[in-house]
C-alpha cells in the first residue's frame, strides 16, 4: 500500500448545498476536504495526485462522471474513488464499480454511511484514521455510531462484535428509532465484508409492485417503464451486505423469492430466465413482533427461521438508564457546534426531565428534541423550559393546537374523490395530510404514523420525481 495521502479528500459535487453538508460531516470527523463543483475543476485539482481519496458525483453539468472516474483511475491507480449517484441510478453505480470505483453511495444517504465508506477507503489506502482529538470526541464511548454504556447496550455491542466476523444472517428487532440500521452498519463494519458495499433497502418505503424490481432487478422492456436493465439491490450488494429494513412489509409472493435467494444465492431479475450468482450477507430488521406476523399469516414461517439465525433485539431508550443523558449531551455538543451556539451542558433539572420521559420515538426522537432546543435557544446550559411544548413535564402548558389541525385528517369529505384511486395514491394523500396536520413537521407525522422520518422523506422524494 502507498503512504497515507497528504492531499485532502477531493469532493466533487456540483450541488453546492450538498457539498457543504458532506464537507461539514467529514470535517467534523477530522478529515481535510477540498471541493470541486465541475468536472474540469476536479481534473485540475486531481492533477498529480498519488493515493488520494475522491468522492465523485456521477452527474456533473460539464461532463460524465463515469468518464472522469476512468481518467482519475488511470492517473492515480493507488487512489480510491467513492462514487455518488441518485436513487434509481444503481446501474450507473454498478458500471462505476466495474471501472474501478471503491464503493458507491446512493442519495439520499446519511452521515453514518458516508463516514463508513470513507473510513474503509482510508484503511485500504493506508491512511490513519483521524484522532479523537481531531474529531472533537463528540461521541465519547461510542460504538460504531451508537452512544451509551448501559448493560443492555454493552450486550448488543458484544453480540455485534461476535457475529460480525461470521456470514450468518442476522434478524434485528426493536422499536422505531432504536437504531436498527446503525446496528446493521456496525455488523457490516465488523465483518470481513467491510470493504464491500453496504446496501440498505427499506421495504416499507417502496410500493409493493416495484419492490421485486428494487430487490432483484429487471431487464429492459420487462414491464412498462423498464427502459433499461437494472441490477437491483441484491446484485449491488455482491461481496458485501444487503440490509432489508421493515422486512415484515414485504409481500408474501416476494417473500417466496427471497427464500429462494437465501437457499440458492442466486437472483433472477424480472423478465430474465437465467439466474445469476450473488454473494451477499443478509441482515433484516423490523419494528414489529415477527412471530406475531408469522401467526397472522403475513410472514412465511420458513423464511422467518431462515432469517432468524442470529437475533439481536435493540432495547428502547427508556430501558437504557443513563444512556439518555450521555446521548443528549453528545447531541447537544454536536448541534451547538454546527449551529454556532454556546451550549456546553445539560442542567440537573434538564437531566431529570429527560430521564422521566418515555421516549416512544427512542434515540431518533431524543435527537430531534435536542436539535429543537439548540435551534430555538442559546445559552451555556440547556434547561427544561427550552424543551418543545408538551415535553417539559406535567406542569408544562399543553401544546397549542395547529390551525385547522383536524381538517386535513378528516377524510369523510374526501371519500368520494378517493374511490377508484390506487392504494399508492391513497397512501400519498394520507401521509401528506398527516404532515400538514402537524405544521409540516415530518418527524411529528412519522411518530403518529409509526414510520421513520426517513421513510416519509424517501416517499415524498419519489412522488416529486414521479
Amino acid at each position: 500500500m502507498s503512504e497515507a495521502p497528504r492531499a485532502p479528500i477531493l469532493l466533487v459535487e456540483d450541488t453546492r448545498s450538498l457539498a457543504l453538508v458532506y464537507e461539514g460531516v467529514l470535517k467534523r470527523e477530522g478529515y481535510a476536504v477540498e471541493c470541486a463543483y465541475l468536472a474540469e475543476e476536479a481534473r485540475a485539482r486531481h492533477l498529480g495526485a498519488s493515493g488520494r481519496l475522491v468522492l465523485l458525483d456521477l452527474m456533473l453539468p460539464d461532463g460524465d462522471g463515469l468518464d472522469l472516474l476512468t481518467e482519475m483511475r488511470a492517473a492515480d491507480p493507488e487512489g480510491k474513488i467513492i462514487v455518488i449517484t441518485a436513487n434509481g441510478s444503481i446501474n450507473r453505480a454498478v458500471e462505476a464499480m466495474k471501472r474501478g470505483a471503491f464503493d458507491f453511495l446512493v442519495k439520499p444517504f446519511d452521515e453514518r454511511r458516508l463516514l463508513s465508506a470513507v473510513s474503509n477507503a482510508m484503511k485500504e489506502i493506508g491512511a490513519p484514521e483521524p484522532s479523537a482529538r481531531a474529531r472533537g470526541d463528540v461521541e465519547g464511548g461510542a460504538f460504531h455510531g451508537f452512544i451509551g454504556r448501559s448493560p443492555a447496550m454493552r450486550e448488543v455491542y458484544r453480540l455485534i462484535g461476535e457475529i460480525g466476523r461470521s456470514t450468518a444472517t442476522v434478524f434485528i428487532t426493536g422499536e422505531s428509532g432504536a437504531g436498527k440500521e446503525v446496528a446493521a452498519q456496525a455488523i457490516h463494519a465488523e465483518s470481513g465484508r467491510a470493504k464491500g458495499p453496504f446496501i440498505a433497502l427499506n421495504c416499507g418505503a417502496i410500493p409493493r409492485d416495484l419492490l421485486e424490481s428494487e430487490v432483484f432487478g429487471h431487464l429492459r422492456g420487462s414491464f412498462t417503464g423498464a427502459i433499461a436493465d437494472k441490477p437491483g439491490a441484491a446484485a449491488a450488494a455482491d461481496g458485501g451486505t444487503l440490509f432489508l429494513d421493515e422486512i415484515c412489509e414485504m409481500d408474501l409472493a416476494l417473500q417466496t423469492k427471497l427464500l429462494r435467494f437465501l437457499q440458492t444465492s442466486t437472483v433472477t431479475p424480472v423478465g430474465a430466465t437465467t439466474p445469476r450468482k450473488v454473494d451477499a450477507r443478509i441482515i433484516c430488521a423490523t419494528n414489529r413482533d415477527p412471530m406475531a406476523e408469522v401467526r397472522a399469516g403475513r410472514f412465511r414461517e420458513d423464511l422467518f427461521y431462515r432469517l432468524h439465525v442470529v437475533p439481536i433485539h435493540l432495547p428502547p431508550l427508556r430501558d437504557r438508564g443513563e444512556d439518555v443523558i450521555e446521548a443528549a449531551e453528545a447531541f447537544l455538543r454536536r448541534y451547538a457546534r454546527e449551529e454556532g451556539k454556546r451550549f456546553a451542558r445539560l442542567s440537573p433539572a434538564m437531566k431529570d426531565a429527560l430521564r422521566a420521559m418515555p421516549w416512544p420515538g427512542n434515540v431518533r426522537q431524543l435527537q430531534n428534541v435536542i436539535w429543537n432546543v439548540v435551534l430555538l435557544h442559546d445559552a451555556e446550559e440547556a434547561t427544561p423550559e427550552m424543551l418543545p411544548p408538551g415535553l417539559a413535564g406535567p406542569d408544562s402548558p399543553p401544546p397549542a393546537p395547529a390551525p385547522s389541525a383536524a381538517a386535513p385528517l378528516d377524510f369523510s369529505a374526501r371519500i368520494e374523490s378517493l374511490v377508484g384511486a390506487t392504494m399508492a395514491e391513497v397512501e400519498r394523500e394520507f401521509i401528506e395530510a398527516t404532515v400538514a396536520a402537524h405544521g409540516g413537521s415530518v418527524p411529528k407525522a412519522a411518530r403518529v404514523l409509526d414510520l421513520s422520518p426517513s421513510t416519509i422523506y424517501r416517499k415524498r422524494e419519489s412522488w416529486t420525481k414521479g
